[in-house]
């Protein structure tokens, strides 16, 4: 990203769901998010309630790149696009594709909707760059859906005790 983003953007749109900035009123979807053992199963793993009860600021995920994704009105996950944060060597000065979503959220394609809308906006104001992501490989439905979006396996590699699957979407070709 040459230029930073504008921030808060404005909301994305799709037929069932809005990605907007984080407001106060998600504090606690973000704690249920953050704290689930289903959600993260493959992120390495829940973190304390209480301890996200006292640490999280009053309005979590606000930075440049992180959405909130909703569905009439209520929040149902997260999803981030942003400049890799330093993790993960592959990453590094590339964006990346990251999501949380609730599990009563899964299996309804909320997350193919939400990358779409986050992953067409990204290629509108920042054509010609590409964007990675990554997941252990044995998270296989989120595996299939970066495939399904058009990330290419790049890599395979040992980290945080497991497997990883690092996939690629190649910048599409100009018009």
């Amino acid at each position: 990203m040459n230029t930073p983003d504008p921030w808060p953007p404005e909301p994305l749109r799709t037929e069932r769901l809005v990605l907007r900035a984080p407001q106060a009123r998600d504090r606690g979807v973000f704690v249920d998010l953050f704290s689930s053992p289903e959600v993260n199963a493959y992120v390495g793993g829940p973190q304390p309630r209480e301890e996200l009860e006292r640490a999280m600021p009053e309005v979590p995920g606000r930075r440049p790149g992180c959405f909130v994704v909703e569905r009439d009105g209520v929040m149902i996950g997260q999803l981030t696009l942003q400049r890799d944060t330093g993790q993960l060597p592959q990453a590094a000065g590339r964006t990346e594709l990251g999501y949380l979503f609730l599990p009563q959220a899964w299996g309804h394609g909320y997350a193919a909707e939400a990358w779409r809308a986050a992953l067409d906006r990204f290629t509108t104001a920042h054509p010609g760059e590409p964007v990675v992501l990554a997941t252990q490989t044995a998270n296989v439905p989120s595996m299939r859906l970066a495939r399904k979006l058009g990330f290419v396996e790049a890599e395979r590699f040992e980290a945080w005790g497991a497997e990883q699957w690092f996939g690629v979407r190649p910048a599409p070709a100009p018009c």
